[in-house]
């Protein structure tokens, strides 16, 4: 039984969710501490209203982009544009909104459609032309936001459309519909990449795209849609957050969103340096973050800290996360505990 136990506990030790999984609950553990009913969820006016459905309403959309940054990044890519991206959606679909409220599923499908363009546009510099990634989406993210704010003037554009505005203020089911299609974007992609090749095939092309070009593989191609699949999944980010503020900002829509992915990416256990890449992982990571954020909130620590806060406990998850630091912390353990059982021994002696 005993050696079942420690097998278990060993094993747990090296899942990749593990971290993650501890410090969403360090995080709601504070929470629960500074605030009784943190936890407590209640019906009003057929809703479901409460702190952790906050939470989860609003790490909707950096889970939905994480999912593509993620991708990309087990490629050994980055993708710096999708906060640009988030920007132009939202304020193409509310162009539209603004000149017939009524066709919502074309404002939507338009603002999808801009982020199949951009990232078609990323993945060609990348996969194609050969160019450095973070260079080629940089190159987005800086004309990116000036066409968004072309799009709307340089002013907030509001949205009015009921449709619309449903899909990130509305409910189905008592829970956010933001909710519901995070949900339904993690499942597609996760029956993508586990149903089928298509996910062995990124992992290759991340551990080693020579040897995957060598034995035929169509990596560019690959590469290519990875982009592709991560504009769109930032565009739906778009719809979404332009759907919950009920307006169009090309100024701060998505403003240093992609720092959030690539941080919720990372915290969820998938390697920057390609290949190694967890979908459950990257939803946590964004859970993370945005527990994190709610809890500075909570406790009182000023809007101007919090970045620091938040960049500290990146730092803390991240060092812990690595394999050569949790070797370096089981080494001081063991030499503390060698150290606390011969001092007895020394007294004794004496």
């Amino acid at each position: 039984m005993r050696q079942g136990i420690v097998s278990f506990a060993r094993a747990a030790s090296k899942h990749s969710l593990l971290w993650p999984v501890l410090t969403l609950v360090l995080l709601f553990a504070l929470d629960v501490a500074h605030r009784a009913d943190f936890l407590s969820i209640v019906m009003l006016d057929g809703h479901l209203f409460g702190a952790p459905i906050d939470i989860l309403n609003r790490a909707a959309p950096l889970a939905i982009v994480s999912l593509g940054m993620t991708l990309v990044i087990a490629t050994r890519g980055v993708d710096i544009s999708v906060g640009t991206v988030v920007a132009i959606a939202g304020a193409t679909a509310a162009m539209l909104l603004a000149d017939d409220p009524a066709h919502v599923d074309r404002a939507v499908i338009a603002a999808l459609g801009v982020g199949l363009v951009a990232g078609a546009w990323n993945g060609l510099l990348v996969a194609f032309i050969g160019m450095q990634p973070i260079i080629a989406t940089l190159i987005l993210m800086v004309a990116g936001r000036g066409i968004a704010q072309l799009l709307t003037g340089g002013q907030i554009i509001p949205i009015s459309a009921h449709g619309y505005l449903r899909l990130g203020g509305g409910y189905l089911a008592a829970v956010p519909c933001s909710v519901w299609i995070a949900v339904a974007a993690t499942a597609l992609t996760a029956l993508l990449i586990n149903r089928t090749a298509l996910g062995l095939f990124i992992r290759a092309i991340g551990i080693n795209p020579v040897a995957t070009r060598l034995v035929g593989l169509r990596a560019s191609a690959i590469v290519f849609g990875v982009y592709v699949f991560c504009g769109l999944a930032a565009a739906l980010a778009g719809v979404i957050t332009s759907s919950n503020v009920r307006s169009a900002d090309g100024n701060n829509a998505g403003l240093l969103l992609e720092l959030d992915a690539i941080l919720a990416v990372t915290l969820g256990g998938t390697s920057l340096a390609g290949g190694r890449f967890s979908l459950a992982g990257t939803v946590l990571g964004a859970l993370i973050i945005q527990t994190l954020t709610y809890t500075t909130y909570s406790i009182g620590v000023p809007p101007e800290a919090t970045l620091v806060v938040k960049a500290i406990v990146v730092l803390l998850v991240s060092v812990v996360q690595s394999s050569s630091a949790r070797e370096a912390i089981v080494r001081g353990l063991r030499h503390a505990i060698d150290l606390a059982r011969t001092k007895p021994i020394s007294e004794a002696a004496k």
